[in-house]
């Protein structure tokens, strides 16, 4: 391996820029930014011949669907970020800002309840470039899962959306089946034939929408489509499972201000260094929950943005 010649000031510079230091190398990986995961043919081509050109001809995938080229000397980085320019490709993804949102393939996949595509789209536009000069107290992190199956795991990140299909439930149209076909899919149990007639616990149910229009005798027709929100989940040294929201979204727009909301929260009350769970610990969920649900925040919106960042500490790779 070569031997270390960079500066700890020069690789402070281009990891601010997406370029992560190879260990015991005087080369770098550089992080290419993708919409979750999404990139088209031509980008692809783009990336393949920019790793042969630039890097050591290895390309990697992060868990929060980025790419990385490996092997890029330092004093190519600019070349290598001009080059996968020509196709629209721009790295990034590091430091105390919100990153890159990563989501299922909830709009293709058949248990999907809201296009994920679409909607991580919207929010990697309107919170990661849109507030990529927003330095917060930590890194931020939003994923965005299609149904309750949770297979990106939203309720891991600092806030996660879920899609929802509440179901409409014609209690008078109930015939109380001894065989009810809707207790028979529901794969929580959340749903029995009690006294004649279809309970639902709402408890247990988590309107993955598999029950609408199982019912034979049409009582579960239709149901609303809907965004449930966890906040405050983290993995890594320590563990924190983000907790839900009592009210569930139906508006994409209001769950899209709940998300504006929790990252001006952070960057007003938060503390050098922590992570978005520790600051809803330290300041109590009911709290954050309530400042949520009003509208202060965004009313008070350019002043939190115009207020000096506290110190970027804390934030990892």
């Amino acid at each position: 391996m070569a031997t270390l010649t960079i500066s700890a000031a020069d690789e402070k510079r281009v990891k601010a820029m997406g370029f992560l230091s190879n260990k015991g190398t005087d080369h770098f990986s550089g992080r290419i930014i993708t919409v979750n995961g999404k990139i088209t043919a031509a980008q692809q081509r783009c990336i393949a011949e920019a790793a042969e050109k630039f890097g050591n001809g290895i390309v990697t995938f992060t868990t929060r669907l980025t790419i990385e080229v490996q092997g890029i000397p330092y004093d190519k980085i600019e070349e290598f970020q001009a080059y996968i320019a020509k196709e629209g490709l721009t790295t990034g993804g590091t430091g105390a800002l919100v990153r890159p949102v990563v989501s299922c393939k909830g709009t293709t996949c058949q248990y999907g309840l809201l296009d994920s595509f679409a909607l991580s789209q919207e929010i990697h536009e309107r919170f990661y470039v849109g507030y990529h000069t927003v330095k917060l107290p930590h890194k931020f992190k939003i994923a965005v899962g299609g149904c309750p199956n949770n297979c990106v795991k939203p309720d891991l990140n600092d806030l996660g959306i879920i899609g929802q299909r509440i179901p409409i439930f014609d209690e008078s149209i109930c015939k109380g089946c001894r065989k009810c076909s809707v207790e028979a899919v529901c794969p929580v149990k959340a749903s029995k034939v009690v006294d004649g007639v279809l309970k639902t616990d709402k408890n247990l149910c988590n309107n993955c929408g598999r029950c609408i229009g199982k019912c034979r005798f049409h009582a579960i027709e239709d149901g609303t489509y809907g965004y449930k929100i966890y906040i405050g989940g983290r993995w890594g040294k320590k563990i924190a499972q983000g907790r839900a929201l009592s009210k569930i979204f139906t508006s994409k727009e209001e769950a899209l201000d709940v998300i504006e909301k929790a990252i001006l929260l952070f960057r007003e009350q938060g503390r050098t260094g922590e992570r978005f769970a520790e600051t809803i610990e330290r300041l109590g969920f009911e709290n954050v929950e309530k400042l949520l649900l009003a509208n202060d925040l965004l009313e008070r919106k350019q002043e939190i943005l115009d207020e000096k960042a506290a110190p970027a500490g804390g934030a990892s790779r």
